[in-house]
Parts: structure tokens; C-alpha cells; sequence
């Protein structure tokens, strides 16, 4: 097999080459004869890089996105507002909310009552990180995040604004950011893929998640994320079928290898070499897989961080054990979807119980990493597609309230990976309505996060259709005060 996979990338465009060995596939030997071609190949301008080498010195090697979807509360999380309290019930001024745009949802809404948390805010650690009461955990180690109150996007419905975040662009097919990383820097493990995805669901009222925010887009299907599921196969379709042993599984990838090559010799689709690659790849994850979903044999003290859940397939908690696994075993991104975010009514009633599922694993996830030496060189993120509105969607009543989509500020933290810990960046005014200072744009959490990894968002292009694509379109600055 081994000889049929080398055959193939031999005719892999020449700027493409050094990529793929940097996933496992092809000959480190024959990537020296070629190296000083590589520069005469195709799809680059003279100052690229081949892919699979940084542009710079990178603070983090991978990243672990921990997504709430659904957009949390930044006004019940991280945001503290005493003057929404004070104002409870008085309407929002119009001279704070301007023009902006609002849904159809509360557009049409005579009155826009203000409604500040419910759950108390205290400061935590050396940094004094305001933290609300629904995140006990979160709250224990402010002193090794930075948090971000200033996000903000032009996406003012989930689809539009998860598609946004997650491939730099509110129409599909675009390539996600686990695939521009797994585009531009290949994978650390040749039996693990360099893009995973974990979905889970907590209690909270949930919004939809679809294949597109994992897609490869244009980019080979190589770099499209791998899905994990909490079936009794994590990866569908990875066992052999009933009656084959993986000698015959070998022999029967060889003469599909030596057929899928007659193929690429008479229509020259590269898209053949990517399945190819999958193939392969499916063929080496059948030990690799089962090996890292094992949670039994975690020692119990790991267990006890991360709570009773992290046993059970398809938690939240489980999920970021699985994320710590993975993270460690060499994969490059690892997206985690957890969805239940979406209070428009009944937030006093749901939050609480969203948080809990989500809050404990989190900050054990940062707690885990950090004792392992891993949490230097691991970026992780957390938060969600947009904010939460401080005025109350529908009728405001004694303890019940629900808030509308607000994409012009909310909230999000990052950890590890080359970020500022025990911070504090931007600021927003009085209300929680609008930014004030130090804003951060999606495009610059998408550039910020490819500068950690040691590449410059507008240098790592791919052209397609005569057009010369990036993550960040033609947008984006690196947020540089946020950097260790």
C-alpha cells in the first residue's frame, strides 16, 4: 500500500506536496529532491511558504474550541452591568441604541425594558475577572484565561453568524478554520486526522449544527473535520465489515489505491489523491480510535476533575476529556459543539442548568492541560456566535426574562497557546449595548488565533475560481495586546 500512496503524491502539484507529508503521506526523502522546486510550482506568489511550515515562530501547536452554540448571555457570564439592575424595567435610550439593527423577533416591540442579571458577580483571583455565580469553576481560574468583552460580528441570526465565525464568510462552502489550520499545517499524528469534530447537548433550549461549520469547502476533502460520535463506533464507517480482517482490508485499499490511479492518470482529478488519502487514514485510525475514546482508563483523580458525566459518551464533559485525548495525540483542531444556548424566554429558568453542564469541565479541560505541561502550547477558546441583548424580549415579569441576538458586543475567553493570562480586554459601555474600547472583530479572533499558530492569515491563501481565498477574506488585524 504503502508504494501505491507514494505513486500518487508524486503527482500532487508540487506546492501541495510538502503538506501532505506533513500529514504522513508520501517519502520525507523525496520531499528533499523536490523542496528546491517548490517555489516554481503552482497556487503561490513568490513569498509563500510550502505548506507545513510556519511563517513564524508559533506560541501554540494546536487548538481546542470549546463552541457554545446558541450564544450565552455575555450579560449573565462575564459582563458584569450594575447599572442594568438599577435601571430595571426603565426602556433602553434611544440615543443608546441608535439604528442598529434589531430582529424580527423584537423589532416590532414598543417598549425595550432593561433586565440586568438575575445571578450575582464577584471578583476572582489576582486579576479581579468580574465572574458571574452560574460559573463557579470557570471562576476558579481567571488568573490562566483572557477574557474578551468586546467580540462582536455583522451576523444577526445563528445560521449566518455560526457560518461566519467558523469560515469567515455568512454564505457556505467556504473552508472552516479546522481546515485552513489542517490546510496550512498538516497533522502532528499520521493515524489521527488534523481536524476533529464533537457535538453534545446540554439543557438549555437548543439551535441546529450542520456539516457545512466543519467543511473543507474548496480546499481537498482531506481537510474536512472528522465528526465523533457517542455510538458504539466513534467514527462511522471506521470497522471493517462483518467477515474482512485487516489483512484483507489491506489487500482489497491496495487495488483500490492501483484502480483510483488508472483513474487520476485518465481525468487528472486531485480530488482522487484525497480520497486515496482517506482511505489510508481510515485504515490507520481503526487502532488509533479505539485507544484514544477509552476513558476507562483514566486514573480516577481525572475522572473526579471533570465530573461523573465524562463517562458517559457524548456529554459535554466527556467530550472535553476526549478533546484533552485528542489535543495530545498530535490532532490539530479539535471543534467542540454544545448546543442549548438559545434563551429567548425562561433565561433565570435555563441558564442555570446550561452553565452547570458546561462550567466544571471547562475549567477542568484548562486545569488538566496545565498539569501536563500542555497548556503553553494548546490554544483554547471559549464562547459563542454573538451576544445576548439587556433589554427583555417580550413581556418582562417578576424572575422570568428572556433576551434577544445582540451581535455588536458580548464575550468570549481563550486560554493557553500564547494568550495574555488573568486578563481583562475592551470594554463596554454602561449598558452592555455597545463597545467602548479596544474592539474585536470576528476576522480578528480568526487572525489572532492562525498568528498563535505560527501563520499569517494573509499570507496562507488557496486559489480557487481565479480568486486567491483566505480565512479573513480581506479583513482582520492580529489583537496583539492579548499575546504573551
Amino acid at each position: 500500500m504503502e508504494k501505491e500512496f507514494l505513486e500518487n503524491n508524486l503527482n500532487v502539484n508540487r506546492r501541495h506536496f510538502l503538506g501532505k507529508m506533513a500529514m504522513g503521506v508520501g517519502s520525507a526523502a523525496l520531499g528533499s529532491l523536490l523542496l528546491p522546486d517548490v517555489f516554481n510550482g503552482s497556487g503561490g506568489g513568490g513569498d509563500e511558504l510550502p505548506l507545513g511550515i510556519r511563517h513564524f515562530a508559533s506560541k501554540a501547536k494546536r487548538v481546542i474550541m470549546l463552541f457554545q452554540n446558541g450564544a450565552p448571555s455575555q450579560l449573565e457570564s462575564f459582563d458584569y452591568k450594575p447599572t442594568l439592575n438599577k435601571m430595571y424595567g426603565q426602556d433602553l435610550p434611544e440615543s443608546i441604541r441608535g439604528s442598529q439593527r434589531l430582529t424580527g423577533m423584537t423589532a416590532n416591540q414598543d417598549k425595550f425594558p432593561l433586565v440586568g442579571s438575575k445571578f450575582a458577580f464577584n471578583q476572582y483571583g489576582q486579576s479581579g475577572t468580574w465572574v458571574s455565580d452560574l460559573f463557579p469553576n470557570i471562576a476558579k481560574i481567571t488568573d490562566d484565561i483572557c477574557v474578551i468583552k468586546t467580540m462582536h460580528t455583522e451576523a444577526i441570526n445563528h445560521d449566518p453568524a455560526l457560518t461566519f465565525l467558523q469560515t469567515g464568510s455568512q454564505q457556505g462552502n467556504r473552508p472552516s478554520m479546522g481546515a485552513w489550520l489542517s490546510y496550512g499545517l498538516g497533522s502532528e499524528n499520521k493515524n489521527l486526522p488534523s481536524f476533529c469534530v464533537l457535538l453534545s447537548r446540554g439543557r438549555g433550549n437548543g439551535q441546529g449544527v450542520y456539516s457545512k461549520l466543519w467543511t473543507n469547502g474548496f480546499l481537498d476533502s482531506n481537510h474536512q473535520g472528522v465528526q465523533f460520535s457517542a455510538s458504539e463506533d466513534p467514527v462511522l464507517y471506521l470497522n471493517n465489515p462483518a467477515g474482512m480482517d485487516m489483512q484483507s482490508r489491506k489487500k482489497m485499499l491496495d487495488h483500490l489505491a492501483s484502480l483510483n490511479q488508472m483513474g487520476y492518470q485518465e481525468f487528472g482529478d486531485p480530488e482522487i489523491h484525497a480520497k486515496i488519502q482517506q482511505y489510508e487514514m481510515a485504515y490507520r485510525m481503526q487502532t488509533a480510535v479505539p485507544e484514544i475514546t477509552d476513558i476507562s482508563k483514566e486514573p480516577d483523580h481525572i475522572i473526579k476533575m471533570y465530573g461523573a458525566d465524562c463517562m458517559q459518551p457524548g456529554t459535554y464533559a466527556s467530550n472535553c476529556l476526549l478533546a484533552r485525548k485528542l489535543s495530545e495525540g498530535g490532532v490539530r483542531f479539535v471543534q467542540l459543539y454544545h448546543q442549548g444556548w438559545d434563551q429567548h424566554g425562561n433565561l433565570p429558568g435555563e441558564m442555570p442548568k446550561q452553565a452547570e453542564d458546561v462550567d466544571r469541565a471547562s475549567a477542568a479541560l484548562i486545569t488538566d492541560l496545565k498539569q501536563r505541561g500542555l497548556l503553553d502550547e494548546t490554544l483554547v477558546i471559549w464562547g459563542g456566535e454573538f451576544g445576548r441583548t439587556n433589554y427583555c424580549q417580550g413581556k418582562l415579569s417578576e424572575g422570568n426574562y428572556g433576551r434577544d441576538h445582540h451581535p455588536r458586543c458580548y464575550s468570549m475567553w481563550m486560554a493557553g497557546g500564547g494568550v495574555k493570562a488573568g486578563t481583562s480586554y475592551g470594554e463596554t459601555d454602561e449598558f452592555g449595548y455597545n463597545i467602548v474600547k479596544d474592539p474585536v472583530h470576528i476576522h480578528d479572533l480568526q487572525a489572532t488565533i492562525m498568528h498563535l499558530m505560527g501563520l499569517d492569515h494573509e499570507k496562507l491563501t488557496y486559489k480557487y475560481q481565479g480568486r486567491r481565498f483566505r480565512l479573513t477574506d480581506v479583513h482582520g488585524k492580529v489583537v496583539k495586546d492579548i499575546l504573551a
